[in-house]
């Protein structure tokens, strides 16, 4: 039989009234009466009822997590952060796996509303115009992170994508490449275009003449990476250097350099994108441009607690640093 907050009043001799405050942490109980109280809310294993708290407070303590891929290393240690900041300020987190799926994203935004969630970080690829609408009409703020809206109309959370890829790009040019190839999503996200634009400024810095044929569009995987490399390598004239937009592609990427009999970075210098785990499980070690994943998450995340509580926001769109690390993938 499940324990009401009426049981806990009869056995504790209290009004029901007192003994919601005792559950909500009021202070102003006194401490006999809070002692006895919590007394018999444990003798009894009553647990308060969050659907009715929320019904009362018209709040759930709930926020929504939509993410891509939930077996990514990239979005879990996004998802940590978020997880971290949440337990801080005491939220709960509902987590959604969205396979990068438009109509499952967009049910998924409706869903979480349903559930009467007080916000959602949301994480995806490409942003219509069907989802900024979403965004606009929700009752509840939206924070995007490690997500770009092209329009800037959504709270979010990023990196500087085009200059990213600009100083990866840079660091193969001035190792001696004059035209590195680049190993991409194949999706059009708007980070994706970014980086493609950042690589693009590299090569024309150069006064290079933009090749579109060394450019290889694949899912960011590891075996797209290694499809990517298999082109690559059946030009007559084969890269010297290749940029990849995510560390797990150019993991199959420096996979399918060495199945050919090839050295990285002797043969071909590789950098990747990220700076997840996988940078330094591989070797030759991933030189990688450092996107602070736990830490989109956690700003991403406090920035939604912001928007939740009302509170003071001096920037919607916010830009954290990046940085390159160089291991031994490149020279």
């Amino acid at each position: 039989m499940n324990i009401t907050i009426y049981d806990v009043a009869r056995e504790a001799n209290v009004s029901m009234a007192t003994v919601s405050r005792v559950v909500n942490g009021n202070p102003n109980v006194k401490p006999a009466t809070r002692k006895k109280v919590l007394e018999t809310i444990e003798r009894l294993g009553y647990r308060p009822n969050a659907v009715a708290r929320g019904l009362a407070s018209k709040k759930t303590t709930t926020v929504g997590v939509i993410i891509p891929d939930i077996s990514s290393i990239f979005f879990s240690e996004l998802a940590r952060g978020i997880d971290d900041i949440a337990n801080m300020y005491k939220y709960n987190i509902i987590l959604s796996n969205s396979d990068q799926n438009v109509d499952k994203e967009i049910k998924l935004i409706n869903t979480m509303l349903e559930k009467q969630v007080d916000g959602i970080v949301y994480m995806g690829g490409k942003i219509t115009e069907e989802h900024i609408q979403q965004f606009k009409t929700s009752p509840v703020p939206i924070a995007l992170a490690a997500t770009v809206d092209a329009t800037h109309s959504t709270p979010s959370v990023n990196i500087d994508y085009e200059q990213a890829g600009y100083e990866a790009t840079k660091l193969l040019i001035d190792n001696g490449h004059a035209h590195p190839a680049f190993v991409t999503g194949l999706e059009e996200t708007t980070a994706n275009l970014l980086k493609f634009e950042g690589y693009k400024r590299a090569i024309h810095d150069t006064g290079e003449t933009f090749d579109e044929t060394l450019v290889i569009r694949g899912d960011l995987s590891y075996h797209s990476g290694m499809d990517a490399t298999e082109q690559l390598l059946e030009r007559d004239q084969k890269p010297t250097a290749i940029f990849v937009a995510s560390d797990e592609m150019a993991l199959g990427v420096i996979h399918g350099i060495q199945d050919r009999g090839m050295s990285v970075p002797n043969d071909i210098e590789v950098i990747g994108f990220d700076n997840t785990r996988l940078a330094q499980m591989v070797r030759p070690t991933l030189s990688t441009v450092v996107q602070p994943m736990y830490d989109i998450g956690a700003v991403a995340m406090r920035l939604l607690t912001k928007y939740m509580n009302k509170e003071e926001v001096s920037e919607q769109n916010v830009i954290l640093p990046h940085q390159i690390i160089e291991r031994s993938s490149t020279k």
